[in-house]
């Protein structure tokens, strides 16, 4: 109390002295004036200095003191209490007057530490601009507690303030003994510069005013402006009207195909009726039914049924919802996604009432839309831009329309037994071993390939996607998680049952392996005791990590064996386009390649070699595709710029081109996916929150125009390039 009455103290006698600029509201508590500093606070500096007793006044009035960070690891500075520590219980967030005192963006580390030695931390990026109050949860806290994977960007104006606040705190604090307030930044190459005069906190919290309205009545953004930008429905009528004239254009450009989409005017091959894959020289190629060479170019989730967002309990955030008896209350419906998956873990808005802005787009553009209206559009805009095949998620419904190339995820659930690497973004890895998994993987096919045994347009199917075969990158164990977890469970779990006996087989006793471990094992009885923990692998016993590469072989090939052999007896005449690697290990790598048609990797890198080491991948002698990559901006509404972010729209166009030309360079890559038709909802998918601008066609349905344009022109590049590379004379095939 003694504390709060001195601070209370120290606030008059700073109003007292004729302090002119922002004072904060009622509700704050002022620590700190660096304008006019009494001895409330101790201010410490590492590396960086405060050069002039003076403030400097802004255009605005207001005035502020200069500091100063020096090239270094970080330098910054530290405010702490002249006595005690702050007593914060009462508060919510830290308030700081800041301004960047650059010509550019700088970032700001900011470390809040209670006498136990808890600690809250956070990263600002700090815009260059006028004066901005700066404010600091006390609490962990991120974007996932509004529902979404990227928060609101920063700053924006407040009852005419500039306002930053920082959406991502981690780590605890004991509000009763704050000890500690630090401002650093990351090794600044050069002298940098920032302006700074309050320091306090507030019982008063923004997060409700920073997320109020952001959304429009067409799902986009309200607080910015970009080109293209829908504002009236008939904007959206006319911008259509206006597409279809340009797609004639487009689709009477293309290079002669036949009807699936392969180059015809080169090299010719066996044609069997279905896809499949050949090799030429060095250079593997996907073949047509026709026997026309075919690199595929396709796009992911093209579907009018992935735009849903959540509005129940975050109704504030929308600015215009339809009202009972709208038309477009249609787009109404309800849901819950909420899981103990990594994707959605910890995400708060995540069921109830949701509503579609892109489906009422569709229906403000053309009150007659219809589903195959809809794929039919849909098709003529992805050949119109030089694509030719429907990558994973897209609508099942294009599998029967024989109008373009598709493929088929096969998603295999079932009450198997799993096994955790620490990982589990979509959710643990299934046990091959166990009866069930291939009992599932059998009804999965069999579901899948159902109406598609004889349909030529299927370039194959997929074995699920992204799944977690390696742990954390920071762990010592992540290369081998699955082995060491599997390991740690009970015996009936069939895949530790798999590895025991492998070892058994090996080493016949406990005191062998006990020697080519380096471990004091009494009794092989206590490996099948759960939590039983493996050494390391070491220099000193090189055996340790051969038995772990054995048993992760062994793993993967009864996984991609079980897949194999159900698809050869219910879809023998279509590919197995492999895993969708994220995470890998060499071990499922090989064993993709033994018994699937295709390896499949998802990159989200600049071009695909840095996602890869391709030297490994050749002696495989197998043809690969990208199944995703894609290049994000968050400057077209939607707040996350995606896993590969460029810094503005401009640049997704080119990075596309980049990517596929450096596709194009590497004579295992057979096709490109990009991942997506759509960019996400600015708050969020059902799935998991993913906000991400990452489409080509916005959620108003309106293409981006010249990002779309390049993408064309890449696309179009591609086939003259394949024409260009391939042999003139044909072999005959295998």
């Amino acid at each position: 109390m003694k504390v709060k009455r001195r601070l209370q103290t120290v606030f008059l006698k700073l109003a007292l002295l004729g302090y002119c600029g922002v004072v904060f509201s009622a509700e704050s508590l002022e620590l700190f004036n660096f304008v006019r500093p009494l001895d409330a606070v101790k201010v410490t500096t590492q590396n960086a200095e405060l050069p002039s007793v003076k403030g400097e006044p802004t255009q605005q009035g207001e005035v502020l003191r200069r500091v100063t960070f020096h090239p270094s690891d970080k330098p910054g500075l530290t405010l702490t209490p002249q006595s005690a520590a702050w007593d914060w219980s009462q508060q919510k967030m830290v308030k700081l007057r800041i301004q960047n005192a650059m010509d550019w963006a700088l970032t700001l580390d900011v470390s809040i530490e209670s006498v136990d030695g808890q600690r809250l931390t956070t990263r600002i990026a700090l815009p260059a601009g006028p004066v901005q109050t700066v404010l600091i949860p006390l609490q962990a806290t991120s974007p996932r507690d509004q529902g979404m994977r990227a928060g609101v960007p920063m700053p924006w104006v407040d009852k005419g303030q500039r306002m930053l606040l920082a959406d991502t705190v981690s780590g605890a604090l004991d509000l009763s003994q704050v000890k500690s307030l630090a401002l650093t930044m990351p090794q600044p190459k050069a002298v940098q510069h920032l302006l700074i005069s309050q320091f306090g906190v507030t019982a008063e919290s923004v997060t409700d005013a920073a997320y109020a309205a952001i959304v429009d009545r067409y799902g986009q953004f309200s607080r910015a402006d970009w080109p293209g930008k829908i504002k009236h429905d008939e904007q959206l009528q006319q911008s259509a009207i206006a597409e279809r004239k340009q797609l004639q254009a487009w689709l009477a450009e293309r290079p002669a195909q036949d009807k699936f989409g392969g180059w015809t005017g080169g090299a010719s091959f066996t044609a069997s009726g279905f896809f499949r894959t050949e090799k030429r020289g060095d250079r593997w190629f996907l073949v047509t039914p026709e026997g026309n060479p075919f690199y595929s170019l396709g796009v992911n989730a093209v579907t009018a049924q992935q735009s849903a967002t959540y509005v129940a309990g975050r109704e504030a955030m929308f600015s215009e919802l339809p009202k009972a008896g709208d038309p477009l209350a249609a787009y109404f419906g309800t849901a819950d996604s909420r899981s103990s998956t990594g994707a959605n873990q910890g995400r708060a808005f995540a069921n109830g009432l949701w509503f579609d802005f892109y489906q009422a787009n569709l229906q403000r553009t053309d009150a007659q839309q219809n589903p195959a209206a809809w794929r039919a559009r849909s098709v003529e805009r992805l050949q119109a831009w030089g694509f030719n095949t429907l990558g994973n998620w897209s609508e099942v419904d294009f599998g029967g329309d024989a109008a373009m190339p598709f493929s088929i995820p096969l998603s295999i659930h079932g009450d198997y037994a799993t096994i955790s690497t620490g990982v589990d973004w979509w959710g643990a890895m299934p046990d091959p071993f166990d009866p069930r998994f291939a009992m599932a993987t059998e009804r999965a096919v069999a579901i899948a390939s159902r109406d598609h045994r004889e349909n030529p347009w299927l370039l194959g199917y997929f074995a699920d996607n992204e799944l977690a075969w390696s742990g954390a990158a920071d762990d010592p164990r992540g290369r081998y998680a699955l082995a060491y977890a599997t390991l740690r469970l009970t015996t009936d779990v069939p895949a530790k049952r798999a590895f025991l006996k492998q070892l058994r087989d090996k080493y016949r006793n406990h005191s062998g392996l006990s020697r080519a471990w380096g471990i004091e094992l009494p009794a092989w009885e206590l490996m099948e005791d759960p939590g039983f923990d493996a050494p390391l692998p070491n220099a000193e016993h090189p055996a340790i990590e051969r038995d772990m590469q054995a048993f992760l072989r062994l793993y993967a090939d009864t996984y991609f064996k079980t897949i194999a052999d159900s698809l050869e007896w219910h879809a023998p005449n279509h590919m197995l386009l492999g895993g969708r690697f994220a995470s890998s290990i060499p071990e499922a790598v090989e064993a993709c390649a033994q018994f699937c048609d295709v390896l499949s990797f998802n990159f989200y890198t600049r071009e695909p070699q840095h996602g890869f080491d391709f030297a490994t991948l050749r002696p495989l002698d197998k043809p690969l595709m990208v199944t995703e990559f894609h290049f994000g901006s968050r400057d077209r509404g939607p707040f996350w710029g995606g896993v590969a972010e460029v810094h503005k729209e401009q640049e997704r166009g080119p990075a596309y081109a980049h990517f596929l030309s450096r596709a194009l360079d590497e004579p295992q890559i057979v096709g490109a996916h990009w991942f997506q038709y759509l960019d996400q909802p600015v708050t969020g998918r059902l799935l998991d929150g993913e906000n991400g601008h990452l489409g080509l066609v916005a959620i108003t349905d309106r293409p981006w125009d010249d990002f779309v344009k390049r993408v064309r022109q890449a696309n179009l590049d591609a086939a003259a390039m394949i024409l260009k590379l391939q042999p003139q004379e044909a072999k005959p095939a295998p």
